[in-house]
C-alpha cells in the first residue's frame, strides 16, 4: 500500500464519524390525524329522503333473491352459490339487458330506463301488474314541483253527508295514508267504538287505520288471528305501492318511520318489499258486541281527490252477518248532529213568492 492510499484510508473513519454525528436526528413520528367522517350528503327539498337508487335497488334484489336458477331454467353449478336467487348477470341475459345497464339500473345511476327495458325486467321476475307498475315508479320517479307546506286533508261535506245517509252500511273516507277523514255511525261503532266519534275532524287526533293494525290492541282484536295475519300484510303491501307512488310525502315517511320502529311486525313485512293493492274483499272481523261478521269490502276511489277513497262493508242477505249488522245498528245511538252555517241563497236564485188569490 502507497503512501496516498494509506492517508485516504486513515482520514476516512473520522469524516465519517463527523458527518454522521453532524446528522439531525430524525424527529418523532407524528400520529396520523384520525380521518374526519363523510358529511351526510343533505337532500334537496322536494326529494324523497331515500336515494332513488336504494329504494330500487332493494326492490330488485328482495325478487331476484325469490327467484331460483331452476324456475328459469338455469342450471347452477355443484359449487354453492353466494347470492340467493338470480345474480345481476344472470336476470340481465334473461331479459335481454346488458348487465352494465341492469347494474346502473339497480344502483340507481340510469335515467328514464325505458318502458321496454322495464317490462322485460317485469316479466323474467315474474312481476304482479302492481309490482310492475311500482318498479315504473322507483325506476322513473316523477319530478314534483316546488313542494308546498303540508295542508291538513279534510272530507268535503258532501261525502259526509253521503256516508251519513247511509243509515244500514258501514262506510269510512280514508287518505292515502289510511288516516281516516270521516265515518259514518256505524262505521265507527264497527271498527273503532273506543275512540271519541268525531277523533276524524281533528287532524292531531286523528285515527290512522294501518296505525291501529299494529298498535291498537282493541283495533287488532277485531281481526282472528289468521285475518290479522293477511290483513297486516295487504296493509303493509298497499302501503308501499302509495309510498312508490307518492316519494317526497314526507307525513308518510314519518308515519313508515314511526311504525317500523314500534312494531317488529311491520319492520320485518316492510323489509320484504311487499307490493299489492286491494279493491275489494271479505274480512272477517269478531266484533265484541255483534259478534262473528263476515263482510264484503268495497274501496271506492273518489274522483278529483288526492288519493281518498271511501270504504263499504255490507253483509250477504239473509245470512247470520246480515242480522248481526243489524243489531248493531240498532244499539249504537245516533251520531250527535254538528251545527253548520247556513250560506243565504242570493237573491237573483231565491224561489219567486207565490201569491194565492
Amino acid at each position: 500500500m502507497d503512501g496516498a492510499d494509506h492517508h485516504r484510508e486513515s482520514r476516512s473513519p473520522p469524516m465519517r464519524e463527523q458527518a454522521q454525528s453532524e446528522r439531525p436526528e430524525r424527529p418523532e413520528r407524528l400520529e396520523r390525524p384520525e380521518r374526519l367522517e363523510r358529511p351526510e350528503r343533505l337532500e334537496r327539498p322536494g326529494r324523497s329522503e331515500q336515494p332513488k337508487g336504494s329504494e330500487l335497488g332493494a326492490f330488485l334484489r328482495s325478487r331476484r333473491a325469490a327467484l331460483r336458477p331452476e324456475d328459469v331454467g338455469i342450471t347452477p353449478p355443484a359449487s354453492r352459490r353466494r347470492v340467493a336467487g338470480l345474480r345481476r348477470e344472470e336476470l340481465a341475459i334473461l331479459a335481454g339487458v346488458s348487465i352494465t345497464h341492469y347494474t346502473r339500473l339497480e344502483q340507481g345511476r340510469a335515467t328514464s330506463p325505458s318502458d321496454s327495458v322495464l317490462d322485460a325486467i317485469a316479466r323474467t321476475l315474474r312481476l304482479t301488474e302492481d309490482e310492475t307498475a311500482h318498479l315504473k315508479n322507483l325506476a322513473r320517479p316523477a319530478t314534483p314541483a316546488r313542494p308546498a307546506p303540508p295542508r291538513a286533508e279534510h272530507a268535503s261535506a258532501s261525502t259526509r253527508q253521503l256516508i251519513a245517509a247511509m243509515t244500514d252500511i258501514p262506510a269510512l273516507v280514508l287518505d292515502r295514508r289510511n288516516d281516516v277523514l270521516a265515518w259514518n255511525r256505524l262505521g265507527h261503532a264497527l271498527l273503532a267504538a273506543h275512540l271519541p266519534h268525531d277523533s276524524p275532524a281533528t287532524p292531531a287526533d286523528r285515527p290512522n287505520l294501518t296505525r291501529m293494525l299494529f298498535l291498537d290492541d282493541r283495533y287488532r282484536q277485531l281481526y282472528p288471528v289468521a285475518g290479522r295475519t293477511e290483513e297486516a300484510q295487504l296493509s303493509v303491501a298497499s302501503l308501499r305501492l302509495v309510498a312508490g307512488r307518492h316519494p317526497d310525502d314526507r307525513r308518510l315517511a314519518e308515519l313508515v318511520g314511526e311504525l317500523a320502529v314500534r312494531s317488529t311486525e311491520f319492520a320485518a313485512l316492510w323489509a320484504r318489499h311487499p307490493v299489492r293493492t286491494c279493491a275489494a274483499g271479505t274480512r272477517q272481523l269478531n266484533h265484541p258486541e255483534a259478534g262473528l261478521l263476515v263482510l264484503s269490502f268495497e274501496n271506492l276511489s273518489l274522483p278529483g281527490t288526492a288519493g281518498r277513497r271511501l270504504i263499504t262493508y255490507t253483509a250477504e242477505p239473509a245470512t247470520p252477518s246480515e242480522a248481526a249488522l243489524r243489531l248493531l245498528s240498532a244499539h249504537t245511538p245516533p251520531t250527535p248532529s254538528t251545527p253548520t252555517t247556513s250560506t243565504p241563497i242570493p237573491a237573483k236564485e231565491q224561489p219567486a213568492t207565490v201569491h194565492r188569490p
